[in-house]
C-alpha cells in the first residue's frame, strides 16, 4: 500500500514534542485523515488540554480512554504474579503499558474506520517493536506508519522548528533534556547526562520518589493483603486495582523506595541506560515475592523463577499477545491458588523490611521447621536420605582415589618453606 491510499490513520498520541507533529506530517505526506488515541494509565497531569492541543495541531478528533483499572488488574497483577523482572531489576513500567495501548488504539482503528495506524516510536527503540507486534497479533491488515523511520527530521531542535513552522503547540523547549515515561506504574529517565554510565543521576532529576537521604526518620510499617496472587488490601483496607497501586504509590515515593539505575540490553541490539522510580510496583512485587515463600512448594517456586526470566523477555520483546505469554500465564495463574494471605513491611529509607507474613494457605509447619523435640520428623531418616542423595558425588569419588586416599578436590599441604 502506498503512502497516498492511506485515508485515515489513528495516531499513538500523548501530547508530547513528537506526538504533536505527527499530525501535520501525516497529513502532509499520507493525505489523510488523523485521529488521535491517547490512554490515561495514570500519567495524570499530562492529560488536561490534550483534546484542545491535539485539534490545534491538525487532528479531526481526540478519542480518549481511561484504562486505569484495566492496565492495574490485566497487565500488572498479572506482572506481579510473574515476579519478573528485566535483567533483575526493571520492573517492566513501560513495556507493560504497550500492550495495552497498542490493542485500544487497533480497537479504535476499527471503530472509526481507519486503515492505518501510526506511533512515534523512533528507530532505536524498543517500543516500535512493541507496538508493531501487537498490531500484527490483533489487526494484520492496518497498514503500519512509522514517521521516525521516514522523515528526515534528526534531533529536537529539527523538530522544533517543524512544530514551529507548523503552528503546532508544543511545551518542549531545547532546555528538555530528559526523555521521560510515566504511568500508574512507574516514572522512567532517559537521555542527556545519564548517558553516561558513570554519571551519578541528578536529584533535581527525580520527580516522584524522595531522595532516601530526605525521606522520613521514622519508619511506617504497613501490611499487604492478596487474593490468589492478587493485591486487594493495604492495612486491611480493601480497594480497587488502580486505587490500590496509586495508594502503594505514594507510600514507596515517601519513604524514597523504588529508584533503579540500569544499563540494560536494548531488544534492538545496543545498551542504553534508564533510571526507574517504581515506589508502589517494588512494594507489591517484594510482598508477593514473600507470600509465595509461605505457599509455594519448593519445586513450584523454583520452577517459577526460572519462567519468570522468559516472562519478563516476551513483556520487554513486546510479545505480550502470543501462545506462549499465555501457556506461561496459565501455568503462573495455577500456581496463584493458594497464594493467598498478608505480609507486613517496614519501609524506611528506601528500603522495604519484611517484618511478618501470615497465611490459611502457608506450608510452612513450625513442628516440622523446630529445632526442638518433635513427633513428626525422624532425625535417623535423614542418615538414608544424605546417602542415596551423595551416592553419585561418592561414586566419582571412589573412581578418583589416589594411592593416598586422596580424590582432587582433596586439600593438599602447601609445601614447608626450607630455611637455612
Amino acid at each position: 500500500m502506498s503512502a497516498s491510499k492511506a485515508k485515515k490513520a489513528v495516531l499513538a498520541y500523548s501530547g508530547g514534542l513528537d506526538t504533536s507533529i505527527i499530525v501535520p506530517w501525516l497529513r502532509e505526506n499520507y493525505g489523510c485523515e488523523v485521529v488521535c488515541f491517547c490512554a490515561d494509565i495514570g500519567q495524570g497531569e499530562e492529560l488536561p488540554g490534550l483534546e484542545t492541543k491535539a485539534l490545534a495541531s491538525g487532528a479531526s478528533k481526540l478519542v480518549l480512554k481511561d484504562l486505569r483499572q484495566e492496565f492495574a488488574s490485566d497487565f500488572l497483577f498479572p506482572l506481579i504474579q510473574s515476579g519478573a523482572a528485566y535483567e533483575g531489576k526493571y520492573l517492566l513500567g513501560t513495556s507493560i503499558a504497550r500492550p495495552l495501548i497498542a490493542q485500544w488504539q487497533v480497537r479504535v482503528a476499527e471503530q472509526e474506520g481507519a486503515d492505518a495506524v501510526a506511533h512515534g516510536c523512533t528507530g532505536k527503540g524498543n517500543d516500535q517493536v512493541r507496538f508493531e507486534l501487537t498490531y500484527k497479533a490483533l489487526n494484520p491488515a492496518l497498514k503500519v506508519i512509522a514517521p521516525w523511520r521516514e522523515w528526515t527530521i534528526r534531533s529536537r531542535e529539527d523538530a522544533l522548528a517543524f512544530a514551529e513552522s507548523h503552528h503546532v503547540p508544543v511545551s518542549a523547549t531545547l532546555r528538555s533534556i530528559y526523555s521521560r515515561d510515566r504511568n500508574l506504574w512507574h516514572l522512567s529517565h532517559e537521555g542527556g547526562p545519564l548517558e553516561r554510565p558513570a554519571q551519578e543521576p541528578e536529584e533535581g532529576m527525580y520527580q516522584w520518589t524522595v531522595s532516601p537521604q530526605q525521606a522520613p526518620d521514622e519508619a511506617e510499617e504497613i501490611t499487604v493483603g492478596f487474593e490468589k496472587g492478587v493485591p486487594v488490601s493495604l492495612n486491611g483496607q480493601k480497594m480497587g486495582p488502580a486505587q490500590l497501586v496509586q495508594m502503594a504509590n505514594a507510600l514507596g515515593a515517601k519513604h524514597g523506595i523504588g529508584r533503579v539505575d540500569l544499563v540494560e540490553n536494548r531488544l534492538v541490539g545496543m545498551k542504553s541506560r534508564g533510571v526507574y522510580e517504581t515506589p508502589g510496583g517494588t512494594i507489591l512485587f517484594l510482598t508477593h515475592r514473600e507470600l509465595e515463600s509461605l505457599c509455594l512448594d519448593r519445586d513450584v517456586a523454583h520452577y517459577k523463577e526460572h519462567i519468570a526470566l522468559d516472562y519478563a523477555e516476551l513483556v520487554y520483546y513486546g510479545k505480550w499477545f502470543t501462545t506462549l505469554r499465555e501457556g506461561l500465564q496459565a501455568f503462573i495463574a495455577e500456581t496463584q491458588k493458594t497464594v493467598t494471605g498478608w505480609v507486613r513491611v517496614r519501609l524506611y529509607k528506601g528500603n522495604v523490611i519484611v517484618t511478618g507474613r501470615d497465611s490459611s494457605e502457608s506450608l510452612y509447619r513450625e513442628d516440622f521447621a523446630t529445632f526442638g523435640q518433635d513427633e513428626v520428623y525422624n532425625q535417623r531418616d535423614a542418615e538414608g536420605f544424605v546417602n542415596l542423595f551423595g551416592l553419585p558425588m561418592k561414586v566419582r569419588a571412589m573412581r578418583e582415589l589416589t594411592e593416598a586416599g586422596r580424590t582432587r578436590y582433596a586439600v593438599v599441604e602447601p609445601a614447608r618453606i626450607q630455611r637455612d
